[in-house]
């Protein structure tokens, strides 16, 4: 099995090895990392063997070689890393064969591309959404538990459960609850003093449990109240909180760090890289062509220095899609790129690799 080490020192397995990433498209900054991508040919013993890998990386994912096969199925689905490793700038070119010499990326564009740039960029949309949602409306450190949802009918009022509980100076343990039928969520409530004998199973068992604990009440023996249960407000505090938590534990402090510093509340990086996409899928419906290198760097660039509002960004985004699919609509450009060409061009490259 080939690594990162075997294709840097044996680089006659390389097809292609390209800087990418920021600085391909012009839009590096004095702390951008960089990036490389290639194009790889796995050795005929690799390749007829049981140890094939179609795609080698570090683990930080700033270094990805392609296998040739992989690379070719990519192409035929139109993939935006795929288009833009094949339209790199000459200046990020570091090593490319002869045998693929003649390969551009403009004779494998079809109309997938509405879907590839303009239909990922609404993706990054969302998660723009998810992480203003996450940045503007923070989760407190401590979940709340069933009880902060729980409320009783106490005379002509309603109150939360841990009051009516203080003011009757009773433990939740002591407690039983009676479902009421034909009412959601509704429960009869009684206390342990109330039984001669036994003990009831309390409102709930404990901080992990997903919904109250019913008991069985002798007969004759009348509630102290009725509570409500909100269990649908109970859940959505649960799943948003699980997810708040680990977006937390997973998230890249710097660059969260960077996203909070100019107070729009919003991941620029994430939204200058979809408004990237969106400006190469109306460039590709309009001219039939891929530009890596951007020429609209400073609308770009504001975009990542937090100069506009969150909104408007959002509202240009979703203009820009509906421009987009309006353009592919009438783009002379095929549905999907020449599938029996590209199988010409798999077979005939890895038997042209291998002879020499």
């Amino acid at each position: 099995m080939l690594n990162i080490q075997d294709l840097h020192d044996e680089r006659k397995h390389l097809l292609l090895q390209c800087i990418s990433g920021s600085r391909a498209y012009g839009l590096n900054t004095p702390q951008s990392d960089t990036d490389y991508k290639g194009i790889f040919v796995s050795p005929k013993t690799v390749f007829y063997g049981s140890h094939f890998n179609d795609q080698v990386a570090n683990e930080s994912n700033d270094i990805v070689y392609f296998e040739w096969k992989k690379f070719i199925d990519l192409l035929g689905k139109n993939n935006p890393t795929i288009l833009e490793l094949l339209a790199t700038p000459d200046d990020c070119i570091l090593f490319k064969h002869p045998l693929i010499a003649d390969l551009k990326a403009e004779d494998f564009l079809s109309e997938l591309c509405c879907q590839t740039f303009a239909g990922y960029a609404q993706s990054q949309i969302k998660k723009a959404r998810g992480l203003n949602k996450k940045i503007s409306n923070p989760v407190e450190p401590e979940r709340k538990e069933i009880p902060d949802f729980c409320y009783v009918i106490d005379g002509m009022q309603v109150v939360p459960v841990a009051k009516w509980l203080s003011d009757r100076n009773f433990n939740q343990s002591d407690c039983g609850l009676v479902k009421i039928p034909h009412m959601r969520d509704a429960y009869a409530l009684f206390h342990n003093s109330q039984l001669e004998s036994g003990f009831l199973k309390g409102i709930y068992s404990g901080p992990d449990s997903n919904d109250v604990s019913l008991s069985s009440i002798p007969k004759g023996i009348q509630p102290l109240g009725l509570m409500s249960f909100n269990k649908d407000a109970y859940s959505i505090h649960c799943k948003e909180y699980a997810q708040y938590w680990e977006w937390i534990g997973k998230r890249n402090e710097s660059r969260y760090q960077s996203t909070i510093s100019h107070g729009k509340n919003y991941d620029a990086k994430n939204m200058m890289h979809t408004f990237r996409l969106l400006h190469m899928a109306e460039e590709i419906a309009r001219e039939g062509k891929i530009f890596v290198r951007r020429n609209d760097r400073e609308f770009l660039m504001s975009i990542r220095e937090g100069k506009f509002e969150y909104e408007d960004l959002l509202t240009r985004a979703e203009e820009k899609v509906q421009l987009i699919e309006e353009l592919f609509e009438k783009s002379p450009l095929p549905q999907e790129p020449d599938l029996e060409k590209l199988e010409e061009l798999l077979i005939g490259v890895r038997d042209e690799y291998y002879l020499l």
